[in-house]
């Protein structure tokens, strides 16, 4: 007999490319600012790498439709590649980083802008603008077995027309250095993904478009975004 108090929901979890298996979530890292040219069409400088999380169950299956979320009107896609991890490790040393890694996918950061903006502003956390329900679409992981990713295009379209362009060579701070910074901060544990960082190009969207992007040698990510979701009919 069970001493919880009620059924605990399933543990989140992500297709793997050319496999039954799936990846389970156990937490999402991200890393704000880590190419240049989105540094610089934010008016920002180059720091080290600036993390923040999302909550687990926030993940999307590629394909599925995403609702648009409530109390924004400036919803912005941020492709990223996203690396998962499969073993536990702290202090993790940059030359010993990819023996962590279980795979590679593409992501989409998907942010409230106009939260974040407000945020900023104020010196204040940026949870309600990255932390939300779907928002975090991923495509399937490809197993680290079929190579690492340290150089290759990323690139995002909306309704076919081409958004954000640049290459993973790009990122400020690469794969075995982020993990390295990371792990002084977490335990990182089998089961998290770290979205690495979107390049320059990041904008708007709005129900209806259709999202479509990708890093070379991944599987490519496709989602379209709905209607919001009704309000409770309790409220």
């Amino acid at each position: 007999m069970s001493d919880l108090s009620f059924t605990p929901l399933a543990v989140p979890t992500v297709a793997v490319a050319g496999s039954g298996q799936r990846f389970p979530v156990h937490r999402i890292y991200c890393v704000g600012l880590n190419y240049a040219d989105h540094v610089r069409e934010f008016g920002s400088e180059p720091t080290p790498p600036v993390f923040f999380m999302k909550p687990a169950d926030a993940v999307v299956a590629n394909g599925a439709a995403i609702p648009y979320p409530p109390r924004t009107a400036n919803l912005h896609h941020e492709i990223e590649l996203v690396v998962a991890i499969g073993r536990a490790g702290r202090e993790i040393a940059v030359a010993r980083a990819l023996e962590y890694v279980f795979g590679y996918a593409a992501g989409n950061d998907l942010t409230r802008r106009d939260l974040q903006s407000a945020a900023k502003k104020k010196g204040q956390p940026w949870d309600t603008s990255k932390g939300f329900d779907f928002a975090a679409p991923l495509a399937a992981i490809r197993p680290a077995a079929a190579g690492h990713v340290a150089t290759g295009r990323i690139w995002l379209s909306v309704n076919g027309e081409l958004r954000q362009e640049s290459d993973v060579g790009q990122m400020l701070w690469d794969v075995p250095h982020i993990i390295a910074e990371l792990s002084t901060f977490y335990e990182l544990k089998p089961g998290d993904l770290i979205f690495t960082g979107t390049p320059g190009g990041v904008g708007a969207v709005r129900p209806g478009d259709r999202l479509e992007g990708g890093v070379a040698g991944l599987e490519v990510l496709r989602n379209t975004i709905a209607p919001a979701l009704s309000a409770d009919p309790a409220r």
